[in-house]
């Protein structure tokens, strides 16, 4: 049996992603509107039922640049935060909503649907994961960056997004995320002439780059956003040398960064590899 069509890949969309893909934003639509799964009382039932781990909750009038350690709390539980999001002032992550079986479920359809587009660009798709994102009128999600691929999609009201390509990073940014530090990211005012600003309004979606920062504010309405994320095997190799750089800075070794050579990136690589081979062989 076929899956749903959750998503339309037009003639167009089939297009970026085979000039787009993986590097460069582009829109996608979609047909999730009015899905049962992202009514308020289902969200609720969710937030409760996943692990407090993968539920974040805060105030949502926030600076684009946030000190995560400083994120302010409203005061509200996560009930109250979900039945007062018109007027609470707040936002809310729902992480790795894959554990239950029916979010699972549509978050596989939908990647099945992406699959044949991204396959040929970046192969090797795997660890599937989703995140529903439930914000105040006017909320703010700080300057950040993701480490998947991830498309957007919009779902109730609408947001706008202010975007740059992941050259805008320093050269240890993206590094010291996959040595520990927190994907928020110090955003400067010099950025403002090189950003791409998109509008998403429900039905549509938008493709974020892996490593692209970006930061989000919402309309003037609650607003319900799904992200459908996976990795791809030049994503999992990528992420390998950055955390293997990050480990020998720490101890002191001169290192050059992911990217700057195509034989420093491989032979670290082969030497990943060749350990992750001997710690199976010695388990």
């Amino acid at each position: 049996m076929s899956a749903a069509r959750h998503l339309i890949i037009d003639d167009t969309a089939a297009a970026c992603f085979s000039t787009h893909f993986p590097e460069r934003h582009f829109r996608i639509g979609h047909a999730l509107c009015g899905h049962p799964l992202f009514e308020r009382e289902r969200l609720l039932a969710l937030g409760k039922a996943l692990p407090k781990r993968c539920v974040e909750f805060n105030a949502g009038d926030l600076p684009v640049s946030q000190d995560p350690g400083h994120t302010p709390r409203t005061g509200l539980t996560l009930e109250q935060t979900i039945e007062r999001i018109a007027e609470s002032g707040s936002w809310v992550a729902l992480k790795y909503v894959e554990t239950d079986p029916d979010y699972r479920r549509l978050l596989v359809d939908c990647v099945r649907q992406i699959a044949p587009h991204s396959e040929p660009r970046a192969a090797g798709t795997h660890q599937v994961e989703g995140y529903i994102f439930l914000s105040s009128p006017g909320a703010v999600t700080p300057f950040h960056f993701d480490d998947e691929h991830n498309f957007l999609l919009q779902l109730v009201g609408s947001k706008a997004l202010h975007t740059w390509d992941k050259s805008v990073l320093g050269p240890l940014d993206i590094e010291r995320y996959y040595g520990g530090a927190h994907r928020n990211v110090v955003y400067r005012q010099a950025l403002d002439e090189s950003c791409q600003r998109f509008t998403l309004q429900p039905g549509e979606g938008l493709h974020i780059p892996v490593h692209s920062p970006h930061w989000v504010k919402n309309g003037p309405a609650v607003s319900v956003s799904f992200s459908v994320t996976f990795r791809s095997r030049p994503l999992a190799r990528e992420a390998a040398v950055h955390r293997l750089n990050a480990k020998l800075r720490r101890r002191g070794w001169p290192v050059r960064p992911y990217g700057r050579s195509k034989l420093d990136d491989g032979a670290k690589y082969f030497f990943i590899r060749a350990m992750r081979k001997a710690k199976r062989k010695l388990a």
